[in-house]
Order: structure tokens, then C-alpha cells, then sequence
């Protein structure tokens, strides 16, 4: 990031429109640079986190809900307060057993999450 580019320090839930990305599932991307993002994704009791991989490093924080997580074909209940890592193209997805919310993190950023 260059140094005299203006950079919102502080980030309003409320300030940001959730964008729906699959069914049963939206998301907020909350803030990034190029080398780290955070992402808050919304899931309904069912909903699906198809199961695959990116050369991005992950850390997902369980906010609310129970979800099955699946990293490198472990599975495994996560419910609020947990968290999980996922390396680098290691395959992983989540399935929301009651509906909730993970707080994403990625290293470097998702371009792909921008439109």
C-alpha cells in the first residue's frame, strides 16, 4: 500500500451491504490491503461451503452458529468461540448445522472477492 493513500482505520458493520454470494450464504468484505483481508460470511442453518482450495492462507473465527468443517478430508463440529487454519492449498468447506457467522482472514488478499 502506498504510504499517502487514505485508508479507513476504523470499519461500521452497519456501513457495509452484505452481497449474497450462494444460496444460503452472503457476505461483508470488511476491509484489505493487499496482503491481508477480512471477510464476514453469513450462513443459514444448511447452507454450504463447497469444499476447495486457494494458494491464500486462511484463519476463520466461528462467531455465532455450529458448522462441520472439513480441512485436508478431517471433519470436524466448530461452534462460537472457535476457530480454524487452513494452509495453503489445502482443500477445506463448511456446512452451517445452525446458522451463523465466520469471520474469514485471508493472507494475501482475495482479488477474486473484488468485483
Amino acid at each position: 500500500m502506498n504510504t499517502n493513500e487514505v485508508v479507513n482505520v476504523f470499519i461500521n458493520d452497519t456501513d457495509i451491504a452484505w452481497e449474497q454470494v450462494g444460496e444460503g450464504l452472503r457476505r461483508k468484505i470488511m476491509a484489505y490491503d493487499d496482503n491481508l483481508m477480512v471477510v464476514r460470511v453469513s450462513f443459514e442453518t444448511g447452507a454450504i461451503g463447497t469444499v476447495h482450495q486457494h494458494f491464500h492462507t486462511q484463519i476463520s473465527h466461528v462467531e455465532s452458529g455450529v458448522f462441520e468443517v472439513e480441512i485436508n478430508n478431517e471433519k470436524k463440529i466448530l461452534k462460537a468461540g472457535d476457530a480454524f487454519y487452513v494452509p495453503s492449498n489445502i482443500w477445506h468447506g463448511a456446512v452451517c448445522k445452525e446458522a451463523g457467522v465466520l469471520i474469514d482472514i485471508f493472507s494475501p488478499m482475495r482479488e477474486d472477492f473484488l468485483k
